[in-house]
């Protein structure tokens, strides 16, 4: 998950709570809960390089992280512990919690998928053009990122970036440095949320994880300047894919 978050600038999280369900056998709501933490500090980290070389428009990231801040921790303070188990009943066949938020994370990861695969990028601005805020969009977005986040765990970087790029007009590298800083206080804060529940948290397991994560960006960041990022992100999207496909099946059938 590091790795490919540090090789391809994004898109490395939506594999975190796959590995933790099938991998480590942690039940669903609670991988959720600690995929918040490892995107949080992993996306943390990742910042680090694009501070150093200004890539961080701090006021977008302001204006687009409140709302979404705020989504996310109500979510997961309120939404979630709200969600009955089992969500319905359709004959013999029972939609369970852990059940439904797999096949959200697996509808999440197939159009993930997409805006991987698909060819061009959002228009990009110059950074000498004013930034002229559509705040009610960058609002309604901001809940929308922070609810699909506190939800299933995922960054969301695929849902902010053209967010950025379209609504704020940030340049590319600017969206990406931004949106990293935004994942990563939203996810950071939102897992206060959980833990504001007295969620049990299995702090050895998720430390160990989380730096082995951070390792993992570092070497996806050396490794992306022998490889592009660019022309493996279409491949990894695909893998995205398929594994979303997998998961509905899987938990389906």
């Amino acid at each position: 998950m590091g790795v490919s978050l540090g090789l391809i600038g994004g898109g490395g999280s939506i594999l975190t709570v796959p590995i933790l369900v099938y991998l480590f056998n942690v039940n669903a709501e609670l991988s959720t809960a600690y995929s918040l933490f490892i995107v949080g500090l992993t996306s943390l980290f990742g910042s680090f390089t694009h501070m150093r070389m200004g890539n961080i428009h701090w006021r977008t990231a302001i204006v687009f992280g409140i709302p979404a801040i705020i989504s996310v921790y109500i979510t997961r303070h309120f939404i979630v512990p709200a969600i009955p188990d089992p969500i319905a009943n359709f004959g013999s066949f029972q939609l369970g919690k852990d059940m439904g938020i797999l096949i959200l994370f697996a509808a999440i990861m197939v159009l993930a998928s997409y805006s991987m695969i698909k060819k061009g990028k959002p228009k990009a601005f110059s950074t000498e053009e004013e930034i002229k805020y559509n705040y009610p969009l960058i609002l309604v977005e901001g809940l929308i990122v922070g609810l699909v986040t506190g939800l299933v765990g995922a960054g969301g970087g695929f849902l902010i970036i053209p967010a950025l790029v379209v609504l704020a007009k940030l340049p590319m590298k600017q969206a990406v440095g931004t949106s990293l800083i935004i994942i990563a206080s939203k996810s950071l804060l939102g897992f206060l949320g959980d833990l504001g529940r007295g969620q049990a948290i299995d702090w050895s397991f998720l430390l160990v994880f989380s730096a082995i994560a951070v390792g993992g960006i570092f070497l996806g960041a050396f490794l992306s300047k022998k490889i592009s990022g660019e022309k493996l992100k279409p491949a990894f999207g695909w893998f995205v894919l398929i594994m979303g496909i997998y998961i509905i099946v899987k938990t389906l059938i």
